[in-house]
């Protein structure tokens, strides 16, 4: 079985990118580490942990959204980048949305 690429530069970069498009995300960046590209706000020394995106393939990522509690909680979402943007923004708002 093949390994699982590492999140790049890039993917980060397209990543940001894709949440800066909406106007109302300017508050969150990109941490990547391994095959993980973690959303968070608030300051770099205390994140705030809300949703990351998990390599499968070189285009197959999957979704998952932190809870209150700071676990991970899969969605069972699997797509390319984009469209689980798309589903994030659209499906789980409340995810994004600033803390404090």
């Amino acid at each position: 079985m093949p390994a699982v690429p590492a999140a790049d530069k890039y993917d980060a970069d397209d990543l940001l990118d894709l949440l800066r498009a909406h106007r109302e995300l300017k508050h969150l960046r990109v941490r990547r580490h391994g095959a993980l590209l973690t959303i968070e706000s608030g300051p770099k020394a205390d994140p705030i942990s809300h949703a990351r995106l998990r390599r499968l393939t070189k285009h197959l990522w999957t979704l998952e959204v932190a809870t209150h509690m700071g676990a991970w909680q899969p969605t069972g979402q699997r797509a390319l980048m984009p469209d689980l943007v798309r589903m994030l923004v659209q499906d789980f708002p409340w995810v994004l949305a600033p803390i404090g």
